[in-house]
């Protein structure tokens, strides 16, 4: 296939979509230069957004903290988290990546070290919902980043890669958590207490780095020749002019589409299943093996999240080749909805590890696939308002998690009960996801 000056030259063979040679070697280059960077920034978010999970039961003892109390402030992270998605997605969209993901990280950083210093109940909640508040746009300004870089039919495997960072956190995160936990009375002070700092004075290191490394847009690229550089950008503006709706809506009236807020409801069932195992996960594995949580705890709490990882690592390409996100993104949810009931159903440590391993290869792989759907049609300040109304909306269920595990749990006096509310999420989400069928009547791609 060959290609002169800065048209665009693509084919369609076999239901598969073909770039030129120079858009091709772009996306390849970034690929390699900003998806491992992008994946060590998502890393570091979720260990930092998630390590309380290691810290709940020093939590309770040195700060007081009851297992309610424990629930609402993990969930009062997506509060401030939702209320800020929009307007930090528009102001990354308006400065650029460079400086808005290198001002949340530092931000962050200096929140999640500052947890150290937990003494009640009411620190714990003021400091989870201005952790929300200073990472709240990371997530979807990364998603909205990579439509800046990469077609659509590059972009389920880069952002496949991106969401290795799930698993990624889960299988550092957890040793690291673990063993700082058991610095224990190192230079008088808590093993939670040194979690909290160093995993926090990591995201402050990484956020300065981000200020130089970052690349806002193709045309700024000087690690790209210049043909790459003009028919990349010619690849993503002609695609972008394809997106009918795109020219319709403004910033504010794609928060009130239909389509967008239908979006919105899937993710948020995900979210929900994701978040109230992630949050006692570490407590659970520690009743299966019988130890108090630590190192070992965490080694083990990092198995299912490397058979995620290594799942996500196909899906995004098969799902790229076929071009049939929905009904793989649909398919993967059900499997995790069959893993979570494998865990809530049966006592057999085994048989509890092999469904959390079920859980998490849905949860890795199914999310980065289901962010091509809602990208698909819409570009500029409506996709970047869109994209944060749908992590904004459907992170919320990462607050309604952890507390209707709680109460379903003390409701029915039992951990299974929690675990199969749990599972009905993903089946929900399933449903939901099989139902944008409607979008292809309309025009929408899906």
């Amino acid at each position: 296939m060959s290609t002169t000056g800065t048209s665009r030259d693509r084919r369609v063979a076999d239901g598969e979509e073909h770039y030129s040679a120079a858009t091709r070697s772009a996306t390849a280059k970034a690929l390699k230069r900003l998806l491992p960077f992008l994946l060590l920034m998502y890393v570091i978010a979720f260990i930092d957004r998630t390590n309380i999970g290691f810290a709940e039961e020093s939590l309770e003892i040195h700060a007081g903290l009851s297992t309610a109390a424990y629930a609402f402030g993990a969930g009062l992270f997506f509060i401030g988290y939702a209320v800020f998605e929009v307007p930090s997605n528009l102001i990354m969209h308006r400065v650029g990546a460079r400086w808005w993901m290198a001002r949340i990280m530092i931000t962050w950083g200096i929140v999640a070290a500052l947890f150290m210093f937990t003494t009640g109940p009411t620190m714990f909640y003021i400091l989870r919902f201005l952790l929300g508040v200073a990472e709240a746009g990371f997530f979807p300004g990364v998603i909205l980043y990579l439509t800046y870089w990469f077609p659509r039919r590059r972009r389920a495997q880069a952002t496949a890669l991106f969401y290795m960072g799930l698993p990624i956190a889960n299988i550092l995160g957890g040793p690291l958590s673990g063993g700082l936990m058991e610095l224990d009375g190192f230079l008088g002070l808590w093993g939670f207490q040194w979690m909290f700092l160093i995993e926090g004075l990591i995201a402050v290191v990484v956020g300065v780095i981000a200020f130089f490394y970052l690349t806002d847009r193709p045309a700024k690229a000087r690690w790209l020749t210049e043909q790459e550089r003009t028919e990349l950008q010619s690849t993503l503006d002609a695609e972008a002019a394809e997106k009918g709706e795109a020219q319709h809506l403004s910033w504010w009236r794609a928060l009130l589409n239909g389509r967008i807020l239908y979006f919105c409801a899937v993710y948020f069932t995900i979210q929900l299943s994701v978040y109230g195992l992630t949050f006692f996960l570490p407590r659970q594995i520690a009743g299966i093996a019988g130890r108090d949580v630590g190192l070992i705890v965490g080694l083990l709490f990092a198995i299912p999240w490397i058979v995620g990882l290594v799942a996500n690592f196909f899906s995004g390409r098969l799902a790229d080749r076929s071009g049939n996100y929905r009904d793989i993104a649909t398919g993967l949810l059900v499997v995790s909805a069959i893993g979570l009931t494998i865990t809530g159903v049966l006592s057999s440590p085994v048989l509890v590890m092999i469904g959390l391993c079920l859980a998490a290869v849905g949860f890795c792989s199914a999310q980065p696939i289901f962010w091509n759907i809602p990208t698909s049609y819409l570009s500029g300040a409506a996709l970047a308002s869109s994209i944060g109304l749908i992590n904004g909306i459907g992170n919320l269920g990462g607050f309604l998690a952890p507390n209707l595990r709680v109460w379903v749990v003390e409701t029915f006096g039992t951990e299974s009960a929690g675990l199969l509310m749990l599972a009905a999420m993903p089946l929900i989400g399933a449903l939901l996801l099989a139902g944008t069928r409607l979008f292809d009547r309309r025009g929408a791609a899906a």
